[in-house]
């Protein structure tokens, strides 16, 4: 096992009717400013609730956050928040309002510009930890893992930016499954497959005898594929949208990351994909993690051996033909809960991949994987196999 520090400051609140809670989780004396993104908070009901457990906090709405949140719609929200003093945040709505509450959280008290906050890889944003405002989430939409982990991602100038900050944690995390009964089925489809890769990306990379993060990873795989057909299927089965809300909160709360090597390679090249083709975030994973895979049986052969034994019950056979049938059924569970497989099925031409490899490049995306040697050369083999 690799050295680590592991830390998670998110007080979580797990179950169905809780809303009224948060008179107890936010100072009473707080500026609060809500930030959500469609109008399916105020269609449904869930602002409203939200307001009234808030009491005669004062408080201010920001709406219109996008599904990948722009840059220059979150420097509104910025503006907001400085003009009214705000000193808390409050995101109600999936991955990418928590992850636009995040930066706005960085951004609202920064003295220098604004723009630098953004940048590629994972290394901490330069804001002092005193001027980061603190947030909460209510999450209705359970894919990203946004709701208990201090990374964010922010579309800007035609590229995806990660960012990420210790003090960007939110303080506490309203996760009830029936907040979620609501959502459009290709909407938890897409949900099921942005947790399951997110799980793959810090598993299946190569073996450090981190017995504890492999077993755990292998339960959130497990459990993903028996529920996800099914809360697609029944988005009212509570028990069923429970299990896939908190996969999709432990997929990338940061334990089973903890101690192994990391792989975000399927991550770097679908966000290019999103920002040059607008396609869903977890759709890019679904079409290209099978092809990366495929690229890169060698590199990755122990861990997926692995994977088909403990998570697909793949044991016979040599072990080069289990390893293809594991990513055959990787893909064929992908298919399963709705998503495409193929960029063609996207509408991306295959004249349009150079378009791909050109942004990886520009992005400084030149040397991906856990081993660091999946080059422009490289991605575009697994562009090619994905098309």
């Amino acid at each position: 096992m690799l050295n680590f520090n592991y830390r998670n400051p998110t007080h979580v609140v797990f179950g169905k009717d809780r809303i009224a809670e948060l008179d107890q989780l936010i100072p009473a004396n707080a500026r609060v400013l809500i930030t959500y993104g469609g109008g399916s908070v105020q269609r449904f009901g869930t602002l409203d609730k939200v307001k009234a457990a808030l009491g005669n906090r004062t408080v201010f709405e920001f709406g219109g956050i996008e599904a990948n949140p722009k840059y220059d719609t979150l420097l509104k929200a910025v503006e907001v928040a400085r003009n009214e003093k705000i000193d808390f945040l409050l995101a109600v709505g999936g991955g990418s309002v928590m992850d636009g509450t995040k930066f706005i959280a960085l951004a609202t008290q920064f003295d220098g510009d604004t723009a630098s906050l953004l940048q590629h890889g994972f290394n901490p944003v330069p804001v002092a930890d005193d001027k980061v405002i603190p947030l909460g989430v209510i999450a209705t939409l359970p894919a990203t893992g946004s709701e208990m982990n201090a990374f964010a991602v922010v579309s800007y100038q035609g590229g995806k930016f990660p960012v990420n900050h210790p003090c960007a944690y939110p303080t506490f995390a309203m996760l009830d499954p029936e907040l979620t009964f609501s959502l459009p089925k290709i909407q938890v489809a897409n949900g099921v497959v942005d947790a399951f890769v997110h799980v793959l990306e810090q598993y299946a990379t190569y073996p450090v005898d981190a017995r504890v993060q492999d077993r755990m990873a292998e339960g959130i795989l497990r459990t993903l594929i028996e529920v996800g057909p099914i809360t697609v299927a029944e988005p009212t089965n509570y028990d069923a949208r429970a299990n896939l809300m908190w996969s999709a909160t432990s997929a990338l709360n940061g334990m089973i990351g903890t101690g192994v090597p990391l792989d975000w390679s399927t991550h770097m090249i679908g966000h290019e994909l999103t920002a040059l083709f607008d396609i869903d975030h977890a759709q890019t994973l679904a079409v290209i993690l099978p092809s990366l895979w495929r690229v890169l049986k060698e590199q990755k052969h122990a861990k997926l051996v692995q994977y088909a034994a403990r998570v697909w019950d793949i044991t016979e056979g040599d072990e080069a033909s289990r390893v293809d049938q594991a990513i055959d059924k990787t893909e064929a569970f992908f298919k399963q809960v709705g998503l495409p497989v193929r960029l063609r099925d996207h509408g991306v031409t295959q004249e349009q991949l150079s378009q791909v490899v050109d942004a990886l490049e520009a992005h400084g995306m030149t040397a991906l994987s856990e081993s660091g040697k999946v080059d422009l050369a490289t991605s575009r083999k697994i562009l090619d196999m994905a098309w």
